[in-house]
C-alpha cells in the first residue's frame, strides 16, 4: 500500500514538533482493525497535544486526534469486515496509540464501535469526544436521580464543544438548559441551541456563605476552579454537578455543607476510559432520542489536516465556537 498522510507529533530531546508527514501502514500502532479514516474532530485535548502545551501523549511519536470515524479496510477480528462503518473516541488514541489525524489508523477491536443507525460518519465526528462527554454527563446525572421536574440544569463554558452539545442534548432529553459563558456576543447562538437563560460569567456573584440561594437543579461544568466552587453553593437539594473540565484550575475551594445539608452530588465524567457497555449505551442515546437538533449549527466548521495548527491556537486562546470537524478521507 502506498504511503499516506498523517499529522504526527514528536518530542525529540524535549523539543516539540508536529506536522504532516508520510508514513506506512506497518508504522501504525499494531491492532486488529485497520480503518480508512473519513473524519476526525478537534477537542481541547487535541489542541494541547498538537501544540505541545499539554502533556497528553505518553509516548512519541504518535499521530494526533483522539477521535476518528471511517471504513474498515481490513480486520483480523471476524466481528468486523471490509467496508463496515465504525468510530472510536478516546481509548488511548493520541495518548498511547496513533490517533485519527491520518488517512489510516489501527484500532483495538474491543474499542471499535459500529456506526449506530441514525448517525452518519460525519455526524459521529460532529459529536466526537465532546458529544460523548456531554451525553455521559447527562447519563451519570440521570442515573443519580436527576429528572426534568427538579428544575433547570446550568451548563458552564457553554459555547465550547462540550458546552454547546450539552445545551442541545439537555433540551432534547426534556430538561430546561441554562448557559453560563464569557462570550456575551454568543447569547443568540446559545438560545438557538435551546438555552432558556444565558448568564454572563463576568456578572456572576455567588456570595460568600457556604450555602447561598439555590438557583439550579444541577449543572454540567466544563470550567472548574472558582466557578465550580460557586456552583456547589447554589444547587438545589439532591441535585448533581457533572464535572468534565478544568480550564479555570484543578483546585476546589468549598465546604462540606452543600453535601451534608442539601445532598449535593459531584459526578466525575471520565470519557476517555468509559467501559464498553456504557459506551454502547451512550452512542445509542446520541443516535436516538438525545441526538442534537442543532448539530449542523454546532459543527459549523470543517477543516483539513493542514489547518490544524491554526485551529489549535484559536481554541487555546478561547476563540473557538462549537465544533470543528476534520475531513480526512
Amino acid at each position: 500500500m502506498a504511503p499516506f498522510k498523517a499529522f504526527r507529533i514528536r518530542n525529540e530531546d524535549g523539543v516539540h514538533r508536529a506536522g504532516i508527514e508520510e508514513m506506512r501502514i506497518d508504522e501504525l500502532s499494531a491492532s486488529e482493525v485497520l480503518v480508512k479514516v473519513a473524519y476526525s474532530s478537534v477537542n481541547y485535548k487535541d489542541a494541547l497535544a498538537g501544540s505541545g502545551k499539554g502533556k497528553i501523549l505518553r509516548q512519541y511519536p504518535l499521530n494526533g486526534g483522539i477521535d476518528l470515524a471511517g471504513y474498515v479496510a481490513a480486520s483480523t477480528d471476524p466481528k468486523f469486515k471490509e467496508g463496515d462503518q465504525v468510530l472510536c473516541t478516546g481509548c488511548g488514541l493520541s495518548e498511547v496509540r496513533d490517533g485519527g489525524y491520518a488517512e489510516y489508523a489501527r484500532l483495538e477491536s474491543k474499542w471499535t464501535i459500529p456506526l449506530p443507525a441514525g448517525l452518519t460518519l460525519r455526524e459521529s465526528m460532529a459529536l466526537g469526544t465532546a458529544g460523548f462527554t456531554a451525553a455521559l454527563a447527562l447519563f451519570q446525572m440521570v442515573r443519580n436521580g436527576q429528572v426534568p421536574s427538579m428544575g433547570p440544569i446550568v451548563v458552564t463554558g457553554a459555547t465550547g464543544g462540550v458546552g454547546s452539545l450539552a445545551v442541545d442534548i439537555l433540551t432534547r432529553a426534556g430538561f430546561e438548559a441554562h448557559a453560563i459563558t464569557g462570550k456575551v456576543e454568543q447569547f443568540d447562538y446559545l438560545i438557538g441551541l435551546g438555552a432558556k437563560q444565558c448568564i454572563a460569567r463576568t456578572g456572576l456573584y455567588w456570595g460568600q456563605r457556604p450555602l447561598e440561594s439555590a438557583h439550579w437543579a444541577g449543572a454540567i461544568d466544563n470550567v472548574g476552579g472558582d466557578l465550580l466552587a460557586g456552583l456547589t453553593r447554589v444547587i438545589k437539594p439532591y441535585g448533581s454537578i457533572a464535572i468534565c473540565g478544568n480550564a479555570a484550575g484543578i483546585e476546589l475551594a468549598t465546604t462540606v455543607m452543600p453535601f451534608i445539608i442539601r445532598g449535593l452530588s459531584i459526578l466525575g465524567v471520565a470519557s476517555a476510559g468509559t467501559a464498553r457497555d456504557i459506551r454502547d449505551r451512550i452512542w445509542a442515546h446520541l443516535a436516538g432520542e438525545w441526538k442534537p437538533a442543532q448539530l449542523d449549527a454546532i459543527a459549523h466548521s470543517e477543516i483539513e489536516l493542514a489547518d490544524l495548527p491554526g485551529v489549535f491556537d484559536k481554541m487555546l486562546s478561547g476563540g473557538s465556537l462549537g465544533r470543528s470537524i476534520v475531513r480526512i478521507g
